[in-house]
């Protein structure tokens, strides 16, 4: 009989090494990154909710801001409640903005003064601006596209355009610090961008 008492026949020294092999494959990487995730009454679930949780995921502290403190609804009607109004936002102490998009969400957002400056104040300091979808019309209101290269949603190409931007149809436009990305198929794509740009 074995002296060797273990999980499934290995030997402990075996197990540990096994775990710890484990916990090398799952260190978060984002841990002390600091990223807002805008919110507006439209906005798309997806594009709010899986940069928020798969940022999370990577260790960063994430919180949600809209132009008011309160609980904004999605397209299908689900709540969101911010941590802080965007008035109150200071681009030095974030490393990220995400903007998501969803039609009413990115339309009603672009209208607030203290989001626009925000966005730019975050583009200025060249930190990460990532929006997807319609969301492209934030960065364009406040004014940091011209030259750039992004997509976006296909009816928001013009807008883009007339903009001065150089649009492209791709899942993830990244140049520089500007991250595009066109709909909640790309999500994977857009996140996999944030989080490598993050760790540079």
């Amino acid at each position: 009989m074995s002296p060797h008492i273990g999980l499934g026949g290995l030997e402990p020294r075996r197990i540990r090494r096994n775990l710890a092999a484990v916990r090398l494959r799952v260190v978060m990487t984002l841990g002390g990154r600091k990223i807002v995730v805008l919110a507006e009454d439209g906005y798309e679930d997806l594009e709010l909710w899986v940069p928020y949780y798969r940022l999370l995921e990577e260790g960063a502290e994430v919180v949600l801001a809209g132009h008011e403190k309160r609980i904004y609804s999605s397209k299908h009607s689900y709540p969101c409640e911010v941590d802080l109004v965007a008035a109150d936002l200071k681009a030095k102490d974030f490393d990220a903005v995400v903007i998501p998009g969803g039609v009413a969400g990115p339309d009603k957002m672009r209208r607030h003064k203290e989001i626009l400056s925000f966005v730019k104040s975050m583009d200025e300091g060249r930190k990460v601006v990532a929006a997807i979808c319609h969301a492209a019309w934030v960065p364009i209101s406040a004014g940091i596209v011209k030259g750039r290269r992004m997509t976006s949603y296909a009816s928001v190409r013009d807008d883009c355009i007339n903009a001065g931007a150089s649009w492209v149809d791709k899942e993830c436009v990244v140049d520089g610090n500007f991250i595009t990305s066109r709909f909640p198929d790309d999500l994977p794509a857009f996140c996999r961008a944030i989080v490598s740009a993050l760790t540079k």
